[in-house]
């Protein structure tokens, strides 16, 4: 592997343009192919999770399962409501929907407790994924009956409403996010290359991968079904690797035009840079991809997505940083020679002196600040980050976890405002437990029998609405029975899961549960949040175990260093937690609701923990690769340990900076989102990666590799190869 990127890399550098053309190509296959195959949605079969996803498995089975509905509230503009108007309102309402053929049935117009509501319940054809794309004639035609009352206020809302207004938040959110991250990351870029013309390169590269994988996306939807979350990580992950791998490179490039002062083409000085920070993208790419691919053990469909959509974007982003870069950089390297030797023309045509200008120093006092701790005072500096990254990490120990359901969705959704006016006025809507049997045919009678007085019982509890009766259906073979049972709290709220408990825990044993041969499970809003929180904390540790096995062989084999492969997984461990730390102190409180624009959950969202420090992980890696490789080559050129450590973070300092600024920037645009779930992701990401690259990798890594020393090299050091990796070219004699 060490030489296939040079051998990549030189065929690009001699056929420029024909790899610019394939991989432009390449790009629109992809593309044309996902559109032409079309996107696999996931359905509701593939979020079943726990004992909740059996109970809708077996509701399934006998034509029972949850229906999408959709409620109409009707409601006096001012004053009270005028009983005449509401029910012609609610006949008209009625009318309209049934004549839809996305309708399968209206409910007769229920009046609220107090009267100041009638409510339409309007039961939607298709499975419950399908209602949020079917909505939209439903949501016409209630805004047609609101149009010809006036007087009344007429609105909608329900699941599917919901879902659909989600959706089309999430499009608003994405947009606003592109809006910010690209304009600041082509400054940042502008900053470290001073052109316009390089800084356009990694971004062109970067959105074109981000292309690429989204029609890869779709084939590979045909055989892990899309949740729908897929293109917020493609694009997520997309522009910060796609924008660093390439930077990366570059860097390298311009590190060897600066030595070899005009003595070598673009071509060598490419087939150079490919032989080092080439192989280090390779390597860095595989950490990734290796480390994410340990979601899929979490069996989860948002998951496997998740790390469908990231590996797929890698791969491709690490493609074209070995092929179309190369090539890319030949053609703007002919162009800058053509540039230099016209200014050299036209100073020799005025006789004017040809003065070398100084080199710039590798780093700015910034940097030489942030790096003089580790070099002067390694012992002090190591305990003194560590200690400071552990105080980060404290409020870790007090995570609660919580699926975030549609009571946590922003209410700038119209739909989700309307819900709660529905729920305010019919409280029995908040939640529902259905109770699911199965039994022989022959014992409907018993099991009903026993379901009603769990019914009954269920009443009797505080904790479940004592207005509304419960609802009783059994299937058509008599097999299935399903008990709804309506709770008057929130689905995430304390009372809520209690009452799950009450049933599963109490009621359920002491009734249906004494009926041998009867099996029994329960779903609902609440089981389903609940089931899916026990399923990550049971996966967390898998996940975890197999993500720091693999992370620590990656680094090891790499590196030839079990020591430098054991510090990589105790400083991605360090700046995870520090993460998840920073995120618990924010979110899980109220202090920060206005500073970042949310509304607490008073935990965090159950699937955060498990992506951070698997993409973290992976991430990580980036840096932990391009520094180390730096020491480790100059160590491999006879450089003591000392020296080889200073050389490669100063070396590699600017750099990982600048990276690490491109993918906070992309992160940190996720925490202007609505979702809270996205601005937890967002934010996380962005101070992990923050912290990474200064503390973890300026500070914590450079003082535990100069307190070790050669011990941190001992696979290493017996070589003492001083071997090029780059090829047979006119290259200097102290080029790498």
């Amino acid at each position: 592997m060490r030489m296939r990127p040079v051998r990549m890399a030189r065929w690009s550098a001699r056929h420029p343009w024909k790899a610019i053309v394939g991989w432009f190509v390449f790009v629109l296959l992809c593309l044309g192919a996902g559109i032409t195959a079309g996107g696999n949605p996931a359905t509701t079969e593939d979020f079943w999770v726990g004992e909740a996803g059996h109970a809708e498995s077996m509701a399934t089975d006998g034509g029972l399962q949850r229906r999408p509905t959709e409620h109409i509230l009707i409601r006096a503009a001012s004053g009270p409501l005028d009983t005449a108007k509401a029910t012609a309102a609610a006949r008209d309402v009625t009318a309209r929907m049934s004549a839809l053929p996305e309708v399968a049935e209206v409910a007769p117009p229920v009046r609220s407790k107090d009267g100041t509501a009638l409510r339409v319940a309007v039961v939607m054809k298709g499975a419950e994924l399908d209602a949020r794309k079917n909505v939209v004639p439903l949501l016409d035609a209630s805004a047609k009956v609101a149009a010809g009352y006036p007087e009344l206020i007429v609105e909608e809302t329900g699941s599917p409403a919901i879902s659909k207004g989600v959706n089309d938040q999430r499009g608003k959110d994405l947009t606003l996010s592109e809006r910010l991250t690209l304009p600041v990351t082509l400054v940042i870029l502008l900053i470290v290359f001073g052109s316009v013309v390089m800084a356009g390169v990694p971004l062109l590269l970067a959105l074109s991968s981000i292309a690429a994988t989204m029609g890869l996306a779709m084939l590979a939807s045909h055989l892990m079904p899309d949740p729908g979350v897929g293109t917020n990580m493609i694009l997520l992950i997309g522009l910060a690797v796609g924008v660093d791998y390439t930077l990366f490179y570059l860097k390298r490039e311009r590190e060897e035009r600066a030595r070899a002062a005009g003595r070598l083409g673009p071509e060598a000085l490419v087939e150079l840079a490919a032989a080092t920070a080439g192989r280090a993208i390779v390597v860095s790419g595989l950490a990734v991809i290796v480390s994410t691919a340990t979601l899929y053990l979490a069996t989860d469909v948002i998951f496997s997505s998740l790390a469908t959509g990231t590996i797929l974007v890698v791969a491709v982003a690490v493609i074209s940083s070995l092929t179309v870069l190369p090539a890319l950089l030949v053609k703007l390297g002919h162009r800058a020679e053509r540039r230099a030797a016209k200014k050299a023309a036209r100073r020799a045509k005025r006789g004017a002196l040809g003065v070398t200008k100084p080199a710039k120093p590798e780093n700015g006092r910034l940097f030489d600040a942030l790096m003089r701790p580790a070099q002067r005072h390694p012992g002090i500096t190591l305990c003194v980050s560590v200690l400071v990254m552990l105080a980060v990490a404290a409020p870790a120990l007090g995570l609660k976890l919580i699926d975030p359901g549609k009571d946590t969705f922003s209410r700038a959704i119209p739909a989700m405002r309307v819900y709660d006016r529905l729920t305010a006025a019919y409280p029995e809507l908040l939640v529902k437990h259905e109770v699911v049997a199965r039994s022989a045919p022959g014992r409907a009678p018993e099991v009903r029998q026993a379901l009603t007085e769990l019914g009954r019982r269920a009443q009797a509890d505080p904790l479940f609405a004592r207005n509304a009766e419960p609802v009783l259906r059994t299937s058509a073979d008599g097999r299935i029975s399903v008990l709804e049972l309506g709770v008057p709290y929130p689905a995430p709220s304390d009372e809520a899961i209690v009452s799950l408990g009450h049933l599963r825990d109490r009621y359920i044993p002491s009734t249906v549960g004494e009926l041998t041969g009867v099996e029994t499970a329960v779903s609902g809003d609440v089981a389903r949040g609940q089931d899916y929180v026990h399923h990550e904390r049971n996966k967390l540790p898998l996940v975890v175990g197999f993500l720091l096995l693999l992370t620590f062989a990656t680094t090891a084999v790499a590196f030839r260093s079990a020591v430098v492969g054991l510090i990589g997984v105790v400083l991605n461990l360090l700046s995870a937690a520090a993460a998840l730390g920073a995120l618990v102190l924010v979110f899980q409180g109220t202090w920060a609701e206005n500073l970042l624009d949310f509304d607490s959950l008073g935990a965090i969202a159950s699937r955060v923990p498990l992506f951070l420090f698997v993409i973290l992980f992976g991430l990580s890696m980036d840096y932990q690769v391009f520094v180390v490789s730096r020491i480790k080559e100059a160590m491999e050129h006879g450089m003591p340990a000392r020296e080889a450590v200073l050389d490669g973070i100063a070396r590699s300092a600017k750099v990982v900076t600048s990276a690490a600024l491109v993918m906070v920037t992309v992160f940190a645009a996720f925490v202007f989102l609505h979702l809270t779930e996205m601005k937890q992701m967002g934010f996380c990401l962005a101070v992990a990666v923050l912290l990474d690259a200064v503390v973890i990798r300026m500070m914590i890594l450079p003082s535990a590799l100069l307190l070790l020393g050669e011990r941190a090299w001992r696979p290493l050091r017996p070589s003492r190869r001083t071997r090029s990796t780059a090829p047979a070219a006119p290259a200097l004699p102290h080029v790498i």
